[in-house]
């Protein structure tokens, strides 16, 4: 009896090893289809008709995982627990968008983004960049367009400038790594420029790699890890048909030196969209040969992936998961869509909350309680129903994932709603001493569109944010040329020589109108940090 049983247990596990080994394709290795050095950004004159190359091309949502939309949230945190302030507010300035000098906006969303240096920070919005003095905040490059990093590079890096960019600080290395894709033409690339220096303005090595014809590279999100620079994206084949996520690992080691670097993908199924890879963040780099962690949602949990990239045999790479971590019930915010309210407009503006937020932020604590840690966000609804309007809402829900490593669990997590007002578009990360601080966009039928956060300290009670504070209060609405879309995401980096403080920027509007966007760089800190 007991060898019958271990025997079906194994046909059971040899059955379920067989089913996860269809649930993506084998490694797909090729090399960089263009490289070169560009010698320096600050001697590139920029050219403001590649403003206008981005082609208007169709946002595509993501195919909702089956998440029931009549549950109602199983972890929301009220406004009794919020006694205490969030980190103080430091100053925050201005970035690239309306108003900004030498910029027109022409495009929306912003898709803002930034990261925090050695001594600068660099924001990047579709189709513009520039870099900051981290300690005055003042500008010391830009607005140039993004493409300006590509220029004489020669094919769709330089003569498209289609924006889905984003910018981390490699802080083992001092370096930046900004990428955004050329779809407006064929073959879809990935252009990737990697500092030679922590100076954004100098010298920076280029690459390109390829997705063929017909794979359109939608969305993509770049995490630092050891071994690699991980891009994850949305797959549309020819533009328009859903053909789920794949996960990408380039040569970080080829592409600090400027050698030619090749990457490794694993193409995942339909079933699995949104995907995210993690960013280290902190001075301790994870355990030797821990595999980049990957995440997205699914119904009621989180799906963990493990990519283990081997430069030197690629057939030995291996994806592996993904692993369900079971979270507290939660119904997508507008059901994913569009349903966020507006002062004084009937515009409703789109939730993204059929994906997870960009971060997904990595920390190895290390000392007393050494422990792994992840933290990430999505949009939730806290009343738990989409379809009924009177039930519509939307909470920023985030977690905090431990022992990614081993067996993950779900240390801490919450729903953020201390009123009836609709918070959205979080970007969340942790300091050195495991405080949190969170951002996000607000807004309601009420208020307009405005820049807030809020944070925890380590020891606060677990599953708890502190009150929230305002970076900026909106001066106007989106409304006009059928525009629903915001963010399509924000960004909370930490600063890496104190390792202390938090940098957050997004979007808001400053008046009611379309494509008027600006956006906010702000930063602040835990008192107790040091």
């Amino acid at each position: 009896m007991n060898r019958l049983k271990l025997f079906t247990a194994l046909l059971a596990s040899v059955c379920a090893s067989a089913a996860f080994a269809q649930s993506h394709g084998p490694v797909e290795v090729s090399g960089a289809v263009q490289q070169d050095v560009l010698g320096s950004l600050r001697n590139v004159k920029p050219n403001p008709a590649d403003y206008r190359k981005m082609k208007p091309r169709a946002e595509h949502d993501l195919p909702l995982p089956h998440v029931p939309d009549n549950q109602r949230d199983g972890a929301v945190q009220g406004s009794g627990s919020q006694t205490i302030f969030a980190p103080v507010a430091g100053s925050n300035v201005l970035g690239v968008g309306n108003g900004f000098p030498g910029f027109t906006v022409q495009y929306a969303p912003p898709d803002t983004v930034g990261a925090v240096g050695a001594t600068q920070f660099v924001q990047v919005v579709n189709t513009g960049m520039a870099v900051f003095d981290k300690a005055t905040k003042n500008k010391v490059l830009g607005p140039v367009p993004t493409s300006s990093l590509w220029a004489g590079f020669g094919g769709g890096c330089q003569t498209n400038n289609d924006g889905d960019a984003t910018v981390v600080y490699d802080k083992a290395a001092n370096r930046w790594v900004v990428s955004q894709f050329s779809v407006s033409t064929t073959p879809y690339l990935q252009c990737v420029a990697v500092s030679q220096t922590s100076d954004a303005t100098g010298a920076w090595n280029r690459y390109a790699f390829s997705y063929g014809n017909s794979a359109f590279p939608d969305y993509p999100k770049t995490g630092v890890w050891p071994d690699g620079y991980y891009t994850t994206f949305n797959i549309f084949n020819n533009g328009s048909t859903w053909g789920g996520a794949k996960l990408c690992a380039y040569d970080r080691t080829a592409m600090l030196s400027g050698a030619p670097a090749t990457q490794q993908c694993f193409q995942l199924s339909t079933a699995y969209g949104g995907v995210l890879p993690a960013d280290l963040d902190g001075v301790t780099a994870p355990p030797a040969g821990a595999p980049n962690y990957m995440l997205n949602f699914g119904s009621n949990s989180l799906n963990l992936w493990k990519f283990h990239v081997n430069w030197t045999t690629p057939a030995s790479s291996t994806l592996t998961g993904p692993t369900s971590i079971p979270v507290a019930a939660f119904a997508a915010a507008c059901n994913g869509g569009a349903c966020i309210p507006q002062s004084g407009v009937n515009q409703k503006l789109d939730s993204l909350a059929d994906r997870l937020m960009y971060r997904l932020a990595y920390r190895n604590f290390t000392g007393t309680g050494a422990h792994e840690s992840l933290v990430v966000t999505h949009s939730v609804n806290p009343n738990g129903s989409s379809k009924n309007p009177k039930q519509q809402s939307a909470a920023v829900r985030w977690y905090e994932i431990r022992n990614p490593g081993g067996t993950p669990t779900v240390f801490q997590q919450s729903t953020f709603a201390p009123d009836a007002s609709f918070r959205w578009m979080g970007s969340i990360a942790m300091d050195k001493q495991g405080n949190a601080a969170l951002g996000y966009s607000v807004s309601s039928s009420t208020l307009k569109p405005s820049v807030r956060y809020t944070g925890r300290l380590a020891t606060d009670p677990l599953n708890t944010m502190q009150a929230e504070t305002t970076i900026i209060a909106g001066g106007g609405s989106q409304t006009g040329s059928n525009l629903s879309r915001w963010g399509d995401y924000s960004a909370m980096t930490v600063d890496p020589v104190d390792d202390c403080t938090f940098w957050y920027t997004t979007e808001y509007l400053t008046a009611n109108g379309a494509f008027n966007w600006s956006t906010r760089i702000g930063s602040f800190k835990f008192s107790g940090c040091n």
